[in-house]
């Protein structure tokens, strides 16, 4: 007989969980040496406080009632969670503040596409932190993380989610929402096209810039983060000046993982500055995520 399960979810037998099991206790012990506290929280969650951080999570995986009728879905990530629990039980802390965890997310997929809706993430939220120097901190947590799980070839794409729009704007477009996604899309062909009805097709030179320090133009506060990075760190980075992030708190500068051995980026993250604000304590802030499973699956090519 067969017993199916919900669509984008699986069962993690004992010989792979080992394996996942020894990545996340790698990442673990470098949270802990960067002096970042790990913390649980439901799986479910208020719709409201959801949508109030992002209202993409107004598309959640899966939707409930409590029995007084409030609408409860499960965390699509942990940023927001941990922001809620930055303003209710840390509201008057001294920051900055470093949380890190390990757990399940749970995402909407399109159809047939074969795609996870239940994702083991493994990440850090600094809180408090400001500009350069917290976003520098951050992707040397990353890359530190990365090392730890057993990776040797990854690379880390940094751009950010504000430069495409502020070139938009000088250009004089103001509805960018179809651009944005062509480009958070990665669809360069839509992205021309919207770019063309709207007389700003010179634009797809930012959004196909990718390389060294020297494309990132004067002034851009992503040159001061690379020259906050240590040399092993900055080795690692590779500039891309058209990457955007598919959630909207982002504000500054975002970035993904990438290896070789795997054809999608393992995780990302990046600056939200303006999210803490809306639960009330005004904080500047930035994380990360990776996907354990794809990182584990990296670790596999790797040593092929």
């Amino acid at each position: 007989m067969i017993h199916p399960i919900p669509s984008g979810t699986r069962d993690v037998l004992p010989d792979e969980l080992r394996e996942l099991r020894a990545i996340t206790d790698g990442i673990r012990g470098v949270f802990d040496s960067f002096g970042y506290g790990e913390v649980a929280t439901p799986a479910l969650e208020y719709e409201s406080v959801l949508t109030r951080g992002d209202t993409a999570a107004a598309d959640p995986a899966y939707r409930l009632f409590d029995e007084h009728g409030n609408v409860l879905v499960l965390r699509p990530d942990m940023t927001i969670p941990i922001a809620r629990v930055v303003a209710t039980r840390y509201s008057t802390s001294e920051i900055p503040l470093r949380f890190s965890y390990v757990a399940h997310a749970y995402r909407a997929i399109k159809q047939h596409r074969l795609q996870p809706r239940e994702i083991l993430q493994a990440g850090i939220e600094l809180v408090g932190a400001p500009g350069p120097t917290g976003t520098a901190e951050a992707i040397t947590v990353l890359c530190a993380a990365l090392d730890a799980a057993g990776l040797a070839s990854y690379r880390v794409g940094l751009g950010d989610a504000s430069l495409f729009p502020r070139a938009l704007a000088a250009a004089g477009v103001h509805d960018t929402g179809p651009i944005l996604k062509e480009l958070a899309a990665r669809d360069m062909v839509g992205l021309e096209r919207e770019l063309r009805a709207v007389d700003a097709v010179g634009l797809l030179d930012i959004a196909r810039a990718r390389g060294g320090v020297e494309i990132v133009p004067e002034g851009e506060p992503l040159r001061e983060v690379f020259e906050l990075l240590a040399p092993d760190v900055a080795e690692r980075v590779i500039f891309d000046l058209g990457l955007v992030r598919t959630l909207g708190y982002y504000t500054g500068p975002v970035f993904e993982v990438y290896d070789a051995a795997f054809g999608s980026p393992l995780g990302g993250g990046g600056r939200y500055d303006d999210l803490l604000g809306r639960f009330g304590r005004s904080l500047p802030a930035a994380g990360w995520a990776l996907d354990v499973e794809r990182v584990h699956a990296a670790v596999l090519g790797e040593g092929r």
